[in-house]
């Protein structure tokens, strides 16, 4: 049997797969302070973006953004291209959600370039990055590439059978259909 104790990271999974955000929060809170004072950058920027995505849940858009940006400064400084454009995206979504749209855009491109360059990126992945790229277009009056971004979106969502992917995308490209024809 185990005895050691459970790191605060995965405190903070468990705890956030259970919907026990402040929980969550608290754990991850816990493996930043841990990792900033071990001086490991992979580990604290992973504890960041954990802190991000619960601080995000529970509606504290700011405080989810500063953690996702600090986690892309670390992201920068290791080799880990999809750790990093997963989190410049989730700061693009952050920046577009706040009405933010034109600093959210290099975030978006940049995401996708990485995506892009890289031969393992796992198709959830870019078409979450495509997802908000789009809504971005959409949200900013550029219907065509909206409703190209929209078609890719949902053939990725397809191939990896998310179908509440392929409903939004098929909704999306419906709307920008019907708004092609006005």
């Amino acid at each position: 049997m185990d005895n050691r104790p459970e790191s605060p990271l995965t405190r903070g999974y468990n705890a956030r797969r259970e919907n026990r955000l402040e929980d969550a929060k608290e754990a991850f809170t816990e493996a930043v302070s841990l990792y900033r004072k071990s001086n490991n950058p992979r580990l604290l920027a992973q504890s960041l973006t954990n802190l991000g995505a619960t601080e995000r849940d529970l509606g504290a858009t700011e405080g989810a953004r500063e953690c996702y940006e600090e986690a892309t400064a670390l992201f920068r400084t290791v080799n880990d291209p999809l750790s990093l454009a997963q989190t410049v995206r989730h700061v693009g979504d952050i920046l577009r959600e706040e009405g933010r749209l034109a600093p959210a855009e290099p975030h978006y491109r940049e995401a996708l370039d990485i995506y892009c360059g890289q031969e393992d990126t796992p198709p959830l992945d870019l078409a979450n990055a495509i997802r908000g790229f789009a809504l971005l277009q959409q949200e900013t009056g550029h219907r065509e590439e909206a409703l190209e971004l929209w078609q890719e979106a949902r053939e990725l969502y397809a191939y990896v059978e998310v179908d509440a992917g392929v409903a939004e995308s098929d909704e999306q490209i419906g709307k920008l259909t019907v708004a092609e024809t006005r």
